[in-house]
């Protein structure tokens, strides 16, 4: 029996680093995807066809997460198609990075609206399907710089210390309903994102962590798969730092 058989997963932001990996991670574990793009529909086809593949349903769903509507009309097409939702995991997020001093009005909301009110619109959105199911796990994404910052990371750093905030809540508010909310926090990840940096800075930060390498999607998404199953069942408010010790 696999961890996940038979359970309905909605991912946002699916089509590449540690979305697409956590995807094909709970697929290979027995879960039903539904999982969100927002403009890449030839990436989010291909995905969608891999994790067919294995033997699962999938679907991928072009839906922007910042905006209540779109939250509340996939949340409503997911249980159309797939009959329940068992788990979410909120994924989707931007960064615009800038010192403060030279940091827009509009770059600071953008961000905070992506990657921290995306997480409100798709926890309100599910959370009638699990309170009626009285089950659910819902997994945030936040980061290692939402712990301790980062210089000309602060709109970045401000969303995600939020999402930790949020996350806690949340476990407060919906656990008696055996409904756990739990938080990762990754550290440097090597996704598409970085193998476009200077060799130098990968190799500066690669050494600057204790166990001398960077983070791999699969490596978060073990982490997820955890807090997604059975396995995790008496764990909630929490957040995992997935950080290779970065910050011991």
């Amino acid at each position: 029996m696999k961890l996940l058989e038979g359970k309905t997963v909605i991912i946002t932001g699916a089509t590449r680093g540690i979305g697409k990996g956590v995807a094909l991670k709970l697929a290979e574990q027995g879960a039903n995807i539904a999982f969100t793009y927002v403009s890449s529909k030839e990436k989010a086809d291909a995905i969608e066809q891999e994790l067919l593949l294995l033997g699962v349903k999938a679907k991928a769903f072009k839906s922007d997460a910042s905006k209540m509507s779109e939250a509340e009309s996939l949340v409503k097409k997911v249980n159309e198609t797939f009959g329940s939702i068992d788990v979410l995991v909120n994924n989707a997020g931007i960064t615009k990075d800038n010192l403060l001093m030279r940091m827009s009005e509009e770059d600071f909301d953008r961000v905070l609206e992506v990657n921290l009110k995306s997480i409100f619109n798709m926890t309100k959105s599910v959370q009638r399907t699990m309170l009626k199911q009285r089950s659910g796990s819902i997994i945030n994404m936040t980061s290692v710089v939402g712990v301790k910052g980062n210089a000309g990371q602060s709109n970045y750093a401000a969303s995600k210390a939020g999402v930790i905030g949020f996350t806690k809540s949340i476990a407060l508010e919906l656990g008696s309903r055996n409904i756990r909310c739990n938080a990762i926090a990754p550290g440097f990840i090597e996704t598409e994102m970085t193998d476009k940096l200077d060799e130098k800075v990968i190799s500066e930060w690669r050494n600057s962590i204790p166990l001398k390498r960077g983070g791999t999607p699969e490596d978060v998404a073990n982490v997820t798969l955890f807090l997604a199953s059975e396995l995790s069942a008496y764990v909630s408010g929490q957040v995992v730092n997935v950080c290779g010790g970065m910050l011991t």
